[in-house]
């Protein structure tokens, strides 16, 4: 497995780069019963987590989600949490941060396995938000290429639901992109469409 800290690092920078002063916070996701201002709050804990995580933490030290004051406010929390994970996930802080076990919401895992996952995580969540914007042609399909696979193989098609956080399989093309496959796999509709593209 190939170390996954310059692709977090990216996957982080998608994330971060897709919110600007006009994000809609009031705006629907793919998420079900989430808008956009629950999605941030969230993704301000998992770029949290990834570098607490990454200290040697416990993901549930952090509640699932960090509302912030409005637009600038989350602006200025995700990108600090993008910061953090550099710091802690910095491709030349030597390997201790690869090799040692870290808990994470699915277990007990070593910390390059921990990366690759929240690679997926953050990959998955910006689609998430990319869709909500109507700018999911934006997003970096290396990022999604480079996860979709080991998801795939990683976790079952069944069960779904109750304590498996994801929906049922949603089957998309032989030849469909690596976010339409990724997201797929992890029920979501790749052709779900909630707003006109900006």
């Amino acid at each position: 497995m190939d170390d996954p800290r310059p692709t977090l690092i990216r996957a982080a920078d998608q994330v971060v780069g897709l919110v600007g002063t006009d994000t809609p916070l009031d705006a629907p996701t793919p998420c079900d019963g989430w808008t956009i201002d629950d999605l941030l709050a969230h993704l301000v804990t998992v770029l949290r987590r990834v570098a607490h995580v990454g200290r040697g933490g416990h993901p549930f030290d952090l509640p699932h989600q960090l509302p912030q004051d409005g637009v600038p406010a989350y602006v200025a929390a995700l990108a600090a949490g993008r910061d953090e994970v550099a710091a802690v996930w910095a491709p030349d802080g030597g390997p201790a941060v690869l090799e040692r076990e870290v808990s994470v919401p699915w277990g007990v895992v070593a910390g390059r396995a921990a990366g690759w996952g929240y690679v997926r995580e953050l990959a998955a969540h910006a689609w998430d938000l990319a869709v909500a914007l109507g700018v999911a042609d934006t997003l970096d399909p290396e990022l999604a290429a480079a996860v979709v696979d080991p998801v795939r193989a990683d976790l079952p098609a069944e069960p779904r639901g109750g304590p498996i956080p994801f929906g049922p399989v949603v089957d998309v093309p032989d030849d469909a992109g690596p976010y339409a496959r990724l997201v797929g796999w992890l029920g979501r509709d790749p052709a779900r469409r909630l707003t006109a593209p900006r």
